[in-house]
């Protein structure tokens, strides 16, 4: 996949609309994870030296359409030290502007006509702009005006995060180092048939950990207590463990689980093989004998794939002991160089910062569905008009 990137552009004096991915969490104001916005700054900065006057257009949350200041991005531009213009669609600023200038426009989500892609909309966006340039690889699986619609109106290239994402997933995807191994954990199997798959064709040994290990279990004969799981997808479990097994791709399940009376932070912690587990016994995460075996794996592997955690990884500490011994495992390894490691999806990623090894990781995407989609192998439509034909 060759991408057109901003490499050897001339934007001197060049208004240049660039898309970022600032989907963060804010609790009470303040940031409590800024990776996708500290990401985003190689691409800005060299924007700057460069000279060209720079818009930043970027969404939180889900407004549906309406201007829902829960979902500003003051806080953003606060945390950047740079301007929020008030509307996504206001032009005036762009007269005040010199090089080197840049501007946060406000929650693009705002408006109805983003996530339709509305062609209106997407003129109005882009209007006034030289060129567009796309750094958000996180929601370039969504066919939306910011992605797409300003994309094929303007001169447009791949920021230095995008090209990056798309260089070391390819690499993996591509030619791993072997052993390959993939975790996969998560709620949902019925949202992760396809990059089950995909992994089960492309690893060698693929870990399904969290509730979709539950519901593997479950398929499998597994008591599963009061948990989460779906039992609908038992034939798709099934199916995947049989399209694995026909791939020459080892599976390991949950052999035990940490288990609870009731779903809360506090609950008491008890650790049962799943023969033991109970009608009334809560699964939140994943137990001794799992995670040890895992680790085990970890160890043996020359290339991880790891997007979702294994439990409530953020009701820290008795429910993240089987997440952070994983990320510890992939950390160390990789430190010692040997072991390349990829890690996607937003719960995963701040697992890794809080027990404090995501910069050991060899590379750590800002994504959480276009990880899952690229590695599925499916198109995604925010990169694909970035391709050079």
């Amino acid at each position: 996949m060759k991408l057109r990137t901003i490499e050897n552009l001339d934007l001197r004096g060049k208004y240049v609309l660039l898309r970022d991915d600032f989907n963060v969490q804010i609790v009470d104001g303040t940031i409590t994870e800024p990776f996708r916005i500290d990401e985003s700054m190689p691409t800005i900065n060299a924007l700057r030296a460069l000279g060209a006057r720079i818009a930043i257009v970027a969404h939180r949350g889900r407004p549906r359409g309406a201007r829902n200041m829960e979902y500003t991005l003051q806080p953003i531009a606060d945390y950047m030290g740079i301007k929020l213009i008030d509307d996504c669609l206001d032009k005036s600023f762009m007269t005040e502007m010199h090089d080197g200038d840049v501007v946060l426009l406000e929650n693009v989500r705002f408006y109805a006509g983003e996530e339709s892609n509305d062609p209106a909309f997407s003129a109005d966006l882009a209007r006034g702009f030289d060129i567009f340039v796309n750094d958000a690889f996180a929601v370039s699986h969504r066919a939306h005006a910011s992605t797409v619609g300003v994309a094929e109106i303007l001169p447009s290239y791949a920021g230095k995060l995008l090209a990056s994402e798309i260089e070391h997933l390819t690499a993996v995807m591509e030619n791993p180092s072997r052993p390959l191994l993939s975790i996969v954990a998560g709620s949902k199997v019925s949202s992760k048939i396809g990059v089950l798959k995909a992994l089960a064709k492309l690893s060698d040994t693929l870990i399904i950990g969290g509730a979709l290990g539950t519901t593997f279990n479950y398929a499998t004969g597994g008591r599963v207590g009061n948990s989460l799981y779906e039992a609908d997808q038992r034939d798709t479990a099934l199916e995947i463990l049989e399209y694995a097994k026909q791939n020459n791709c080892d599976v390991l399940l949950p052999l035990d689980k940490g288990v609870a009376k009731t779903f809360e932070r506090d609950a008491a912690r008890t650790n049962k093989d799943f023969t033991e587990i109970e009608d009334d016994d809560v699964i939140i995460d994943a137990g001794i004998q799992t995670t040890e075996r895992d680790v085990a794996a970890i160890r043996n592997a020359k290339t991880v794939i790891w997007n979702g955690t294994v439990g409530m990884a953020e009701w820290a500490p008795t429910w993240s002991y089987g997440s952070f011994a994983l990320a510890r495992a992939i950390a160390e390894q990789t430190r010692a160089g040997k072991l390349t490691s990829i890690v996607g999806g937003g719960d995963t990623v701040a697992a890794l910062s809080a027990c404090g090894v995501k910069d050991d990781i060899t590379y750590v995407s800002t994504g959480g569905g276009a990880f899952l989609e690229f590695i599925e192998g499916r198109t995604l439509p925010g990169i694909a008009v970035l391709e050079n034909k």
